[in-house]
């Protein structure tokens, strides 16, 4: 059989396209990210370059189905454990034993992959739509960034988010531990401020959170939107009502209690899949389960700190009806 041969006009306008969008991301407004990478401004959000044309990429190609289901969060606000639930209550049976568990073999990382940086950065794109129904994929973007397939389709988004002071201090300690491992940590007052006016990666988290909030009143059939606090609080209630969103419901007690135990950050932190290894770009398994605590950021920030990121809150989500719990 003959080979297949490539259209070269598809290719030259694959490629006028990509120059095109190199083009556009070399002038867009450029910021320094802790002194040690470089983020530009795209459509009001900071991005490392390179995730700008992944993002550009999966917005203008990706194809949802009916059935997928898309997790969002702003960075370090519960991502992990929200992918580990939501990957027991689709696709796993309550009563597997231990050896089968797909949490004991990789880091919830692995098996529930942020969208743009770990799939639309690879190349060639992996095959999306060979993979089995309910697909589930996981994003970093704001509401706005996403696909038309996405936004307008029955497919569901559940959103996870947490108190932007808990927020800021684990982003801090999750940075220093890959960015300056062996160096001072970056000056918690500067990245207080830095947080403030959003220029951080995937920044602003205000706006962020905000547009996942916001799109949740209008549709709640369509969007999930839970609160860290709460599920540390509640977390049978809360995620009884996750698995009822996906239409997974757990009605029995016993099989709650294996899932949220399963999926505990106690239990994945002191899994052996977590201790060792690295998923992606050599972030080390074990860096993404810290305290996982409600009100750390008692421990580390000052008056002076609390006070800035309390009015920049305060201001950012007025009359949105947004709180979160410290």
């Amino acid at each position: 059989m003959a080979a297949q041969e490539t259209n070269p006009d598809i290719m030259d306008s694959s490629q006028s396209s990509s120059d095109e969008n190199d083009a556009l991301i070399n002038d867009l407004p450029s910021a320094m990210f802790w002194d040690v990478m470089q983020i530009k401004k795209w459509q009001g959000f900071w991005f490392e370059p390179g995730l700008i044309k992944c993002a550009m990429k999966f917005n203008s190609s990706f194809d949802a189905k009916h059935d997928d289901v898309l997790l969002a969060s702003s960075p370090k606000t519960g991502t992990t454990w929200l992918k580990a639930l939501c990957l027991c209550i689709l696709h796993q049976n309550h009563n597997i034993p231990e050896n089968e568990d797909l949490l004991t073999k990789d880091n919830p990382q692995y098996h529930v992959q942020t969208i743009e940086s770990s799939i639309y950065s690879t190349k060639p794109t992996p095959d999306l739509y060979g993979t089995s129904s309910p697909r589930l994929f996981h994003t970093h973007l704001p509401f706005s960034f996403l696909p038309d397939s996405i936004k307008n389709t029955s497919c569901k988004i559940v959103c996870v988010a947490r108190n932007p002071k808990d927020t800021l201090v684990s982003l801090w300690n999750f940075f220093n531990s890959i960015f300056r491992a062996n160096q001072e940590p970056y000056p918690l007052e500067k990245a207080v401020e830095e947080f403030c006016r959003g220029v951080h990666q995937y920044g602003p988290y205000f706006e962020n959170v905000l547009s996942y909030w916001l799109e949740s009143r209008k549709r709640p059939e369509k969007i999930l939107f839970l609160k860290y606090e709460e599920m540390i609080k509640d977390p049978k209630g809360e995620v009884k009502k996750l698995a009822l969103f996906l239409g997974k419901p757990i009605e029995n007690e016993e099989d709650l209690e294996k899932v949220v135990w399963r999926c505990s950050l106690d239990r994945l932190r002191n899994l052996e899949v977590n201790k060792n290894g690295s998923v992606i770009y050599g972030v080390p398994n074990g860096s993404y389960f810290r305290k996982g605590m409600v009100g750390d950021w008692k421990n580390y920030l000052n008056s002076e700190m609390e006070d800035r990121i309390n009015q920049t809150t305060l201001i950012k989500f007025q009359g949105s009806g947004l709180e979160f719990d410290n």
